[in-house]
């Protein structure tokens, strides 16, 4: 198993910037490939970002590109998303996901994603 905790959430102007945090621990096979989800009211939940662990290869959704940054410290087990000029679009509750291998060209679905943080709420107004 794989746990994950994230933190770093909050609410932020348009136009701000954030940075969430997921600090990961348990078998380090299962998390091969680290992404950002989110999930607004009423709405599915979309990938954001994912980086393959390994590599440091990156792929973003198309509404962030350029915005948002997904990185990682692998002396901490800890992967980030920095978010700049955030907009209100970006409001939702930001989940932490881990896989045991990316997808190329892609973030892939949540089902793609097999273990799970509880979740950070980001708020812009």
């Amino acid at each position: 198993h794989v746990q994950l905790v994230e933190s770093g959430g909050g609410s932020v102007q348009a136009g701000g910037s954030l940075r969430l945090s997921c600090a990961a621990s348990g078998y380090t096979y299962n998390r091969n490939c680290m992404a950002w989800f989110r999930q607004a009211p009423g709405k599915e939940r979309e990938g954001v970002a994912r980086i393959a662990t390994g590599s440091g290869n990156t792929y973003y959704a198309d509404s962030v590109k350029g915005r948002f940054t997904i990185s990682q410290d692998n002396a901490k087990n800890t992967v980030y998303l920095q978010m700049n000029s955030v907009k209100p679009e970006d409001t939702a509750l930001y989940y932490c996901a881990a896989s045991g291998r990316c997808t190329l060209g892609r973030i892939g679905s949540a089902d793609d994603y097999t273990g799970w943080g509880q979740g950070t709420q980001v708020t812009v107004s």
